[in-house]
């Protein structure tokens, strides 16, 4: 049945009747056009109002936003439309994930189930996660976030469990070497007078290695001339690589993910972290990247003691993708490193 502005307003006043919790949550703003959306989204802004409108296209397709240009859902299905701004009602009081949780099983089982799966059914099998959040790669994410060690996090393989070799592509990158060929480690380079001359060198190092089927290289500043050899670059094989950039001056963290030559975004162009709000979906629902926001609310909900969005997500990406970065090789300052070779 195509959805129309009556079937919707009807199909809605029917579900909140129904239950309690939903007695005083009424239909989000329902727009029939952009120029109706962009209006909505001014009064909003200008109210310091986040909370859900709908946009209706003629066919009956139901678009969710947050804001004029944050599509968070795109669905012709009834049934997922009510979940969604149940979801969202729930989601605005302010309580936890888990919270939340209780409220949709409150209303329906099945939207309980869904919310903890973080997907758009209550059909996916959901384990939960009973290791340490803060080993693999979430260790990391808040001294990433002051730029420490590095400011670029970047993670590269051929194909699922096949990392690409991890000395050539930091050569690639620019890398000396001769301290690639002598396998030089990062506390050599912490060695040279009691550490100060890496400390005003650091800019210009790079640590690499291989960890949970991906290459990784931590960087700063990319050296100009790197990738001169495209054939080399190409013979790597690379098939998918992740950037995690951190612009801390600036408040700018960013996500970019490529895969077989295009970039992962269901065209939302640059992807920020901050997007991430707990208990709230930063993705397209059903989008390309909607294996994170389920990934983002497993960790939320396995992990409730866990309060920065910058770890949860780096948990969440090291769950979906098996991104992952050796703690103690860091601690210990094992972990390859290099200098970029002085041209």
């Amino acid at each position: 049945m195509k959805i129309t502005k009556r079937t919707l307003a009807e199909a809605w006043q029917r579900t909140a009747a129904e239950h309690a919790l939903l007695h005083k949550v009424v239909l989000p703003p329902v727009a029939l056009s952009a120029d109706e959306l962009e209006a909505w989204a001014d009064h909003a802004e200008e109210a310091e109002d986040d909370s859900l409108c709908l946009l209706l296209d003629e066919d009956g397709t139901v678009r969710g936003h947050h804001g004029p240009y944050r599509e968070v859902f795109a669905t012709r299905d009834l049934d997922q439309v009510l979940y969604l701004i149940a979801e969202a009602a729930m989601g605005r009081h302010g309580g936890s994930p888990e919270e939340t949780a209780g409220a949709l099983d409150r209303i329906d089982p099945a939207w309980g189930r869904r919310f903890r799966s973080g997907g758009l059914d209550d059909r996916r099998t959901v384990e939960v996660c009973g290791r340490d959040p803060l080993e693999g790669l979430a260790w990391i994410a808040g001294s990433w976030r002051e730029q420490n060690p590095y400011t670029t996090l970047a993670f590269f393989r051929a194909a699922p469990g096949q990392p690409v070799d991890a000395e050539r592509l930091a050569l690639l990158y620019g890398a000396d070497p001769a301290q690639v060929a002598a396998g030089t480690r990062l506390k050599d380079l912490q060695a040279l007078d009691s550490g100060r001359a890496h400390w005003d060198r650091q800019w210009e190092s790079c640590c690499f290695g291989q960890a949970g089927g991906w290459t990784f290289l931590l960087h700063h500043d990319t050296p100009p001339g790197s990738f001169a050899d495209k054939e080399a670059y190409e013979a790597l094989g690379i098939r998918e690589s992740i950037w995690l950039t951190a612009t801390s001056a600036k408040a700018i963290y960013t996500l970019d993910y490529m895969r077989d030559g295009r970039r992962v975004d269901d065209d939302w162009g640059m992807l920020e972290l901050i997007w991430y709000e707990r208990g709230r979906a930063p993705y397209l629902r059903g989008g390309e990247l909607d294996f994170l926001n389920q990934a983002l609310r497993r960790a939320e909900l396995d992990h409730p003691a866990l309060t920065s969005t910058f770890e949860l997500y780096f948990h969440a990406l090291e769950e979906s993708l098996g991104l992952c970065l050796p703690r103690r090789e860091f601690a210990e300052g094992e972990v390859r490193a290099a200098y970029w070779a002085e041209e």
